[in-house]
């Protein structure tokens, strides 16, 4: 073969190999194109605290209260009577202002086996527990996930559920405000198992709390738990009526739009009064 004739044959190669690299994936796989987007009744973000204030038998009660309600017949029910029937739905732990953790990514429920598969993610999760409470981190790290979904919802819902106030980063009314702009509504679990303890920065009345400086948008509203007995029954009422868009259920508080019946600074001058300095 000619000198010209080799140097064609290469060059050709060396074109060919390069497409080939041009349309591979990251790991040398053939590029996928990227999967349409699905049509859902709600993307709901689970948004769990794992602060210290959770003792690991608040903090089993709290799993397990979530993986009963997703997996019940009445959350799936309710999901089936959707326009779409099925929902977008992923769960993240948090606990300080850049403390936050996926632990099941979104997934498309629609129906009894996708809602344990969700569930079987979440038990298999292990536990962990971490420093400080920062629900407007929490809130502002669940912004992005949204548009990371990859579905179109009708709604857009953060569920957020915590025992105590916020302590650590931007003010939580600042936060909860710049999601309402986006048009996500937050709903409130609020846990108050424990007599409050100043000792350990625990507020009366959180559940007020919550309706009037944590939840917000249209139809948002605030199951509060006082009860451990209880704490499966109100879950999984909390889980239905966020995939269902309704707010008329036993011991469901309306959020507030007045004005705040309790100071929405409490946990940050709580930590001020404790440890001075400043709460971030």
């Amino acid at each position: 073969m000619h000198g010209r004739s080799i140097i064609l044959v290469v060059a050709g190669a060396l074109v060919a190999l390069s497409a080939a690299a041009w349309s591979a994936g990251p790991l040398g796989g053939v590029a996928q194109a990227p999967k349409p987007a699905v049509n859902v009744d709600v993307e709901l973000v689970i948004a769990v605290d794992v602060s210290y204030s959770m003792d690991p038998d608040e903090q089993a009660l709290q799993r397990e209260g979530y993986i009963v309600g997703l997996t019940s017949p009445e959350f799936v029910n309710a999901i089936k009577q959707g326009v779409n029937g099925r929902i977008a739905l992923t769960y993240f732990e948090w606990a300080g202002v850049a403390d936050q953790r996926v632990v099941v990514p979104w997934r498309i429920i629609d129906g009894p086996a996708a809602a344990q598969s969700f569930a079987d993610e979440i038990a298999a999760a292990p536990y962990r527990r971490a420093y400080r409470t920062s629900i407007s981190g929490a809130l502002r790290f669940a912004v992005p996930l949204f548009e990371q979904s990859g579905n179109h919802g009708l709604r857009r819902v953060v569920d957020v559920s915590g025992d105590g106030a916020n302590n650590q980063g931007p003010p939580v009314t600042a936060i909860r405000d710049q999601l309402l702009e986006r048009g996500i509504t937050i709903n409130g679990l609020p846990i108050m198992l424990k007599r409050p303890m100043s000792a350990a920065m625990d507020i009366e009345n959180l559940d007020v709390y919550y309706e009037d400086c944590v939840t917000g948008g249209p139809g948002s509203f605030v199951v509060g738990i006082h009860d451990r007995d209880k704490f499966k029954e109100a879950t999984r009422t909390k889980l239905m009526l966020e995939v269902a868009g309704r707010t008329t259920a036993p011991r469901v508080v309306p959020a507030s739009s007045a004005e705040p019946r309790i100071s929405c600074l409490i946990g940050e001058r709580m930590w001020q009064y404790r440890w001075g300095g400043d709460a971030n």
